[in-house]
């Protein structure tokens, strides 16, 4: 008789298995959303990219990274990152009137797109972020769960989900409430999946992004490996052409 299998193997397998259905049930959107981000970094437009707590890490992963975007901007506030007060975080994603305040310090041109990162989609400031970059002439792709937005109420005063407001949604087929190991004994499922799976999606679309630019002949700008031989030197370039536009450079 075989020995009952691990958590440890179930986690890693169902991840693999979202990543899976992802790449099969997403792969239409990301390419539009691909497409789209490509045309407007060939016009010389940013990318901006936000994303709260632990989205918040998702955004920050693709930004200046070895072999990433350099047309990539981080819209970002230290209260909505996990380093000061985590609990304090959850209080300001759920402030309204406090997207748009983080959006006046970032430079950005009507016409470019706002990749917007919300597992729930519910919380006032993504909301009101996407609601903002589409007023100010901005195209916005969510990053979101559609099961987990559809089984909560928006905290936001319009009662809009992050989904409700994109150009483009990519579903990560997370669960609500995020985890999904069941362990006897304990009050809560474990093992979220939403960043693991979400850093894959933000990946393979960034792939999919410069793939598309070399098919058309045009050159992607990207950051080379700050601690291989030269890498430095490489990207000096870059830093100095684009941080007065990228704030967080």
């Amino acid at each position: 008789m075989s020995a009952k299998k691990s958590n440890y193997d179930l986690y890693l397998e169902r991840v693999q298995s979202l990543i899976k259905e992802v790449q099969e049930k997403e792969r239409e959107n990301i390419f539009k959303a691909a497409e789209m981000i490509a045309e407007s970094l060939a016009r010389g437009e940013l990318l901006h990219v936000f994303g709260c707590a632990h989205s918040a890490l998702l955004a920050q992963e693709i930004f200046y990274r070895t072999a990433g975007l350099v047309q990539l901007d981080l819209i970002s506030a230290l209260p909505l990152i996990l380093i000061e007060s985590a609990t304090d975080s959850t209080w300001f994603e759920r402030l309204e009137g406090y997207a748009a305040r983080i959006l006046d310090k970032h430079p950005i041109t009507p016409g470019e797109i706002m990749l917007i990162i919300s597992t729930s989609g519910r919380n006032s400031v993504v909301v009101e972020m996407a609601l903002e970059a589409k007023k100010r002439g901005l195209k916005v792709i969510a990053l979101t769960s559609l099961a987990y937005s559809n089984a909560v109420k928006s905290r936001h005063s319009s009662g809009k989900k992050l989904f409700e407001l994109a150009d483009i949604v990519i579903d990560n087929h997370t669960i609500p409430g995020d985890a999904i190991i069941e362990i006897k004994g304990v009050s809560t499922k474990v093992g979220p999946t939403s960043l693991v799976v979400g850093s894959a999606i933000l990946h393979a679309l960034i792939v999919r992004v410069i793939e598309i630019m070399v098919e058309k002949g045009l050159q992607p700008l990207l950051w080379h490996a700050a601690n291989m031989p030269g890498g430095d030197e490489y990207n000096t370039k870059y830093i100095k052409e684009y941080k007065a536009k990228i704030r967080h450079l």
